[in-house]
C-alpha cells in the first residue's frame, strides 16, 4: 500500500528526501494540482514511464502533459519557446493552460506518443512548485484508471490505486473543476482540448480571433 506523506508550506526537508528518492527508484507519486491530483513520475525515466502507462490502461499513442515547478525547467523538455508561448505563460501561468512544444529528442516516445511534441505547464499550488525545484519536472496525468473519475483528494487516491502508487503527497482536497486547457503551438494554433482557459480568453491575450478547434 501506498506511503501517504503530509505536504506542508514550504515543503519540508524530508518529504523532498523521501519524494526524490522514490523518483529515482522509478517510483510513481501521486500530488495534488490546482484541479485534480497527478500520476507522477519523473519525464526522464523510461522505467517509470511504462509503469505509469500500464496504471492508465489503454492509451494508444496518448502522451503524458508534464509539470513544472518554475519556468527554468521548460529547458529540460523543449529547445524551442516561441514568443507566442511567452506571452501566454505570463498571462495564464502558473494555471490551466497546457502549451504544447516541440519535444527535446531525447524525451522518451512513451511520453510523447511518439507525437514528437510534449504538453506543459506550470500549476497554481506554490507548495507543488516548491516541491519540483526540488525535485524536477512530474507528469501530470490524472491520479485514476482509464475511465474513472480523476481523484481529488489523498483519500480517493488511496482507494484508486494504493497498491499501485509508491508514494501520496497529501495536500488536502484538490478543488476539481475543469481540467487544463490543451494548446497547440506550432505550426499554427490550435485549441486541442477545451478547458478552464477560454478561447476568448486566448484570443484576448493575443489578439488573435483565428483559433480553431480540432475535431
Amino acid at each position: 500500500m501506498a506511503t501517504v506523506l503530509p505536504l506542508n508550506s514550504p515543503p519540508s526537508p524530508q518529504l523532498i528526501h523521501q519524494v526524490a528518492q522514490c523518483l529515482q527508484d522509478g517510483g510513481v507519486l501521486a500530488v495534488p494540482t490546482d484541479s485534480f491530483y497527478a500520476l507522477s513520475v519523473s519525464p526522464f525515466n523510461e522505467m517509470a514511464l511504462k509503469r505509469l502507462m500500464d496504471i492508465k490502461g489503454e492509451r494508444s499513442h496518448k502522451p503524458f502533459p508534464v509539470l513544472v515547478g518554475d519556468l527554468s525547467q521548460l529547458n529540460q523538455l523543449t529547445e524551442a519557446i516561441p514568443d507566442v508561448a511567452r506571452t501566454l505563460m505570463e498571462e495564464f501561468w502558473p494555471g490551466l493552460l497546457t502549451l504544447v512544444f516541440q519535444a527535446r529528442s531525447t524525451l522518451s516516445p512513451i511520453l510523447t506518443g511518439g507525437q514528437g511534441t510534449v504538453g506543459i505547464r506550470q500549476p497554481n499550488d506554490p507548495r507543488v512548485c516548491e516541491l519540483m525545484t526540488h525535485i524536477g519536472p512530474l507528469t501530470g496525468t490524472s491520479s485514476n484508471r482509464s475511465g474513472q473519475p480523476p481523484a481529488q483528494s489523498a483519500g480517493h487516491v488511496r482507494q484508486q490505486l494504493g497498491t499501485v502508487v509508491d508514494v501520496i503527497v497529501d495536500g488536502g482536497p484538490a478543488p476539481g473543476g475543469q481540467p487544463s486547457t490543451v494548446l497547440q503551438l506550432e505550426p499554427e494554433l490550435c485549441i486541442l482540448r477545451d478547458g478552464a482557459v477560454t478561447r476568448k480568453q486566448i484570443e484576448v491575450v493575443l489578439g488573435q480571433p483565428s483559433l480553431w478547434f480540432r475535431e
